[in-house]
């Protein structure tokens, strides 16, 4: 059983040409489904075969019961509270493949409190995942420690997300260093370029080990590297999600085919 916690909600997935056209139309592709990189890493992990468990605030709106949903429908077991409020929203803006910016509204998704947390929801978890956003302020902060808690006392292992230049940065690096040297990751991914606002040696000390995705080139491991496997890129939406989803379930090898079939499609679900 892989636990993740934090952020279920609609994501959109918009592929444009590049620039906008000003005051006029732009042509687009655009794709609406379920999203947050906690819902996108448990559905790869059910995807993959794995028993996957995710612990998020639901809202009272019509998106909520679109997001659960199909939550449940892709074999995620769901658990956590009933928050009055809107679901939240991701607009992803994607080339095509390469790159993609991010336009945010975590709705209920934060509101998630260490009060909501039942350590029962950690039994049998071999690992607890937490993306950064999980702890990038109160109370979702205190639902996630509390949740690391429970997880270190039945022995289950911790992973941790960077998710976020922009997170990390608004956090302060020294203060986000203080929070993973309380967790005590075992496992903490992230990209080049939030890997550098913590610094490489500092992660490497702070945990057990230091994935660093790569994206088109794959990721880096203990000093080696992992090239991405071949596909043809339509959208990177989810593919660190992805990667991370078959790491935990079985390795590395795992990771990248998870990675090679988030690219080949839209959106970040498999």
């Amino acid at each position: 059983m892989i636990c993740v916690l934090g952020d279920a909600h609609l994501d959109v997935i918009v592929r444009a040409s590049w620039p906008p056209a000003e005051d006029t139309d732009t042509q687009a592709t655009t794709s609406v489904g379920v999203g947050g990189q906690a819902a996108n890493v448990a559905v790869w992990v059910a995807a993959l075969g794995e028993r996957c468990r995710l612990i998020a605030a639901r809202g009272t709106d019509l998106g909520a019961d679109l997001v659960f949903a199909e939550l449940d429908r892709r074999g995620v077991e769901l658990v956590g509270p009933v928050l009055v409020g809107r679901t939240g929203v991701v607009v992803s803006v994607s080339d095509g493949g390469g790159q993609r910016s991010m336009l945010t509204d975590r709705g209920v998704g934060t509101e998630l409190s260490a009060d909501d947390i039942a350590d029962e929801w950690l039994d049998e978890c071999a690992w607890l995942h937490l993306p950064a956003y999980s702890l990038a302020r109160d109370p979702v902060r205190g639902a996630a420690l509390a949740a690391a808690e429970a997880a270190r006392r039945r022995s289950a292992r911790l992973s941790l997300d960077l998710s976020s230049t922009a997170l990390i940065e608004a956090y302060g690096p020294g203060e986000f260093d203080k929070l993973i040297a309380g967790l005590r990751p075992d496992v903490v991914f992230g990209t080049e370029a939030e890997v550098a606002q913590v610094g490489v040696e500092r992660l490497r000390v702070l945990s057990k080990q230091l994935v660093t995705k790569l994206g088109a080139a794959g990721v880096r491991v203990a000093g080696r590297h992992y090239p991405a496997l071949p596909t043809a890129p339509v959208d990177a939406t989810g593919a660190g999600d992805a990667f991370a989803a078959g790491y935990l379930a079985a390795g590395i090898e795992l990771g990248l085919q998870a990675a090679a079939r988030a690219v080949a499609k839209m959106g970040a679900m498999p």
